[in-house]
């Protein structure tokens, strides 16, 4: 009876040591599992990203450090530092669209990570240049409808990042200039026709200005002759205001623009702060510098292996309206207060 009940107990101590083990390899599987991802995370930053930042502006202009900062600032905000993680190769068409195609050809060259093209010129280039390197779009105007992605929701292939167009901005612009300019009946819109988005941003503005009477006179000009030439037109016509679309060549000559209209008196609303900045009298827009810093978001994720195509392309939801007070008493306006109390910043 003993010798029986010592088997006994033996075979129970065995199947708790079982159990034990099988409890052990449960445990040690699940660790394995549930750690998995932070070492590929580890693994991840452990190699040296690079980056291809491909831009047509100038990279040492005022303009670039509001709008490029927040870009790496925003990497710092995830835990990148440049120069050692990411690197970042800078490339600057200065102006020229043109240079755009070899810019984005040698930073595919470099063999970077990730393709960073500012605006919607560079995005085309940028995918012209390569099929296989994941594309971080940044301040592109219309993705769908200029062909950089199928939608907004699902982009497919390599492409994927930010836009910068959001709906009725035309008919914001349109209302604040009305709030400013009494019996507001003749509109002026400058168009870049070499600006595939234009079109798109000037039915907007059209559409909101049949719902208020008004009516929109639009004038083309792709060189700083033809924008002279467009404000003798505005004058003839006898425009009461000006809006100047979203276009990285009139952002460029805002300092040209600016003048124009101080010198035909014509009240004027650009897309961004720094037309306001420049002595515009207003300016109202998606923030241009927000949109970089969550341009790095998008970075971060595919460095951490997401695919682009699966990534939304991401539109505007933060917007500025930079009022000049100093322009307006120059014009003799008085800004009303509704208008005031909306600006992000008031130029004095």
């Amino acid at each position: 009876m003993d010798m029986i009940g010592q088997r006994r107990r033996d075979a129970a101590k065995g199947g708790h040591g079982n159990r034990m083990n099988v409890r052990r390899k449960l445990v040690v599987a699940f660790c394995a599992g549930a750690f998995a991802p932070l070492v590929s995370f580890a693994q991840a930053r452990g190699k040296v990203w690079r980056i291809g930042f491909l831009s047509q502006g100038h990279l040492d202009s005022s303009a670039a450090g509001y709008a490029y900062g927040p870009f790496t600032q925003g990497l710092r905000e995830l835990g990148y530092v440049e120069g050692p993680n990411p690197t970042i190769e800078w490339r600057s068409a200065e102006g020229k669209v043109e240079r755009l195609p070899e810019l984005a050809a040698e930073l595919v060259r470099l063999k970077v990570d990730v393709l960073v093209p500012a605006g919607t010129p560079a995005s085309f280039a940028a995918q012209k240049a390569t099929t296989t390197i994941p594309i971080v779009m940044a301040r592109v105007g219309d993705p769908v409808g200029g062909g950089l992605v199928k939608s907004l929701a699902r982009p497919g292939g390599k492409s994927t990042g930010l836009s910068n167009m959001a709906n009725d901005l035309g008919t914001k612009r349109l209302e604040m200039l009305g709030a400013i300019v009494p019996r507001l009946e003749r509109v002026a819109v400058l168009v870049n026709p070499s600006n595939a988005t234009n079109p798109a941003l000037l039915k907007d503005v059209q559409a909101a200005a049949e719902k208020a009477g008004a009516k929109i006179h639009s004038f083309e000009a792709g060189t700083p002759q033809e924008i002279a030439s467009a404000f003798a037109a505005m004058a003839r016509q006898g425009t009461g205001a000006l809006i100047v679309l979203l276009d990285r060549f009139f952002q460029q000559q805002k300092a040209q623009i600016v003048e124009l209209a101080a010198k035909h008196r014509l009240p004027s609303i650009g897309a961004y702060g720094k037309y306001a900045q420049a002595g515009g009298l207003m300016s109202y827009g998606n923030s241009l510098g927000e949109n970089y810093r969550r341009a790095a978001t998008y970075v971060d994720k595919i460095v951490k292996g997401a695919k682009p195509g699966d990534l939304p392309v991401e539109q505007p939801t933060t917007f500025e309206l930079f009022v000049n007070q100093k322009t307006a008493r120059a014009l003799g306006i008085i800004v009303p207060q509704t208008i005031v109390i909306q600006a992000t910043r008031v130029i004095d």
